[in-house]
């Protein structure tokens, strides 16, 4: 690609005027279009050439996967989010796609982080609200415990460097090569491998047609009687009915989901009343400035795409991250 040589370069905008705002004061002075539109985000300008967008909901409707129409002059997609899975298949064709790999990787690692604290302290037990709860309940630690990661990007790297200030044995996997193994990080061939040895472990991996329902009684079966399961990646990697089946039978020793399928679970659902289950409202990647760090992607992804240079964090949509 070429220094940008057409008309003026237009951009879909739909997070917030607010971003606009910023947008238009990039150097290459674009026309910014707010389309902010959230139930239906398809309908975008024919003359955009740039569309920067979050995963709302409404991407996922079938209405969405049927509304393709034609965008000759759109070249690239600036998405909020690492996961693509949303998005109706007739908009990233033929496109390059950026993502949000890296904007909220601290937080969720954190989040991570204070729910296998949660677990071994058992803060929400040894809390006491009178004297005969004066009792001393036995608690864990992290030192020396094994933490598996399962699926090995950007959120793992964070989960994997907190961890070792914690002193933790940390086993993990992914699904591409390892170029370098990161320090104090021992790398396994396939998540059933890392779950037998590991006393937590964290559901990383981003959701594919490859990854979808990987996750099911043949390969959490294997995991370390006890296991504490964290998901802060997506619902549907998990087949939660064999999840249940091995909750009930203490194979697995404890879940914390911040993620399920569908959000939010069905009323009726057991996971809301199982003591065993830690339930969460998606919520592990808030806190910080995501949207600050989205902007900055953006601003430094629109430069590079103006003048042709290699740009950050593009997604191979064919594997679908």
């Amino acid at each position: 690609m070429t220094r940008w040589s057409e008309s003026k370069l237009v951009i879909a905008n739909q997070i917030s005027t607010d971003f606009g705002e910023a947008l238009r004061g990039h150097p290459a002075k674009p026309e910014v279009i707010d389309c902010l539109n959230a139930e239906r985000p398809w309908l975008i300008p024919e003359q955009a050439d740039v569309l920067v967008t979050i995963p709302y909901a409404s991407w996922a409707t079938e209405e969405a996967r049927i509304a393709g129409h034609d965008l000759p002059r759109l070249k690239w997609i600036q998405l909020f989010s690492t996961g693509i899975e949303r998005m109706p298949a007739w908009l990233l064709r033929d496109r390059l796609v950026g993502c949000g790999r890296g904007q909220t990787s601290p937080q969720i690692a954190e989040f991570v982080l204070a729910t296998m604290l949660m677990r071994e302290k058992r803060l929400d037990q040894i809390r006491a609200r009178s004297l005969k709860d004066w009792v001393k309940t036995p608690i864990g630690t992290l030192e020396g415990k094994a933490i598996g990661i399962l699926g090995f990007g950007s959120i793992g790297e964070e989960i994997a460097r907190r961890a070792r200030a914690f002193d933790m044995n940390i086993f993990a996997c992914r699904r591409g090569e390892w170029t370098s193994t990161p320090e104090g990080v021992e790398p396994l061939p396939d998540p059933a491998a890392v779950l037998a040895v590991s006393d937590h472990a964290v559901v990383a991996l981003p959701l594919t047609q490859a990854t979808r329902g990987s996750l099911d009684i043949r390969v959490l079966g294997r995991a370390k009687p006890g296991l504490h399961l964290i998901n802060i990646s997506r619902g549907a990697i998990i087949v939660q009915e064999d999840l249940k089946t091995l909750l009930d039978e203490g194979t697995i020793g404890f879940a914390s989901l911040d993620v399920t399928d569908p959000e939010p679970l069905p009323a009726s659902h057991p996971f809301w009343k199982d003591d065993q289950v830690f339930l969460t409202p998606h919520v592990s990647f808030m806190g910080g400035d995501p949207f600050g760090r989205f902007l900055e992607k953006t601003m430094s992804n629109l430069t590079a795409f103006v003048m042709g240079a290699p740009m950050q964090d593009l997604v191979d949509v064919e594997r679908g991250y």
